[in-house]
């Protein structure tokens, strides 16, 4: 008689820096990876919304993640990053200290967040997951950009294009 393996479950996680945090969100999500360049500032909008940028002929809407979850701001760096992410049908380019690693995050592994993580409110979290020594924090990019702010976000790109 033969035993079924049954084989794990993995996701593929793009892993970014927040302060001395680790964060990722699923590979899927992700469009692409870019350097800090110039931003458009935007009028009325949210203060964690940047602007916008021209992304190879596709006006982006960008978010700094520091202030979207109320962290100290900081000064931008080579190594700072813009993640593209897809996210409620919207393309929207979030500003991180540093984007460095794609890591397999076994299912089993991701536990629920606990209230608080990092200063950062559950309800815009996935989950925690504990890789040897590493504690990596899966961001909800529906919360992160909840749809009352999608709409923002819609009007500020509409506006540019």
């Amino acid at each position: 008689m033969s035993e079924m393996k049954t084989k794990k479950r993995e996701m593929k996680v793009i892993v970014f820096q927040l302060l001395d945090e680790e964060y990722g969100v699923d590979i899927h999500q992700v469009k692409s990876i870019e350097r800090n360049q110039d931003i458009t500032r935007v009028p009325r909008t949210p203060s964690f919304v940047k602007g916008v940028i021209n992304l190879r002929g596709v006006v982006t809407p960008v978010i700094d993640l520091r202030s979207r979850f109320e962290l100290p701001e900081a000064v931008h760096t080579e190594e700072t990053r813009i993640v593209i992410v897809n996210a409620n049908d919207l393309e929207v380019g979030m500003i991180v200290d540093a984007a460095n690693d794609v890591i397999d995050v076994p299912d089993d592994s991701v536990e629920p967040a606990p209230e608080v993580v990092g200063g950062i409110d559950a309800e815009y979290l996935d989950g925690v997951v504990k890789l040897d020594r590493r504690l990596l924090i899966l961001l909800n990019l529906e919360k992160v950009l909840n749809p009352d702010e999608i709409i923002e976000l819609r009007k500020m790109k509409e506006t540019k294009e």
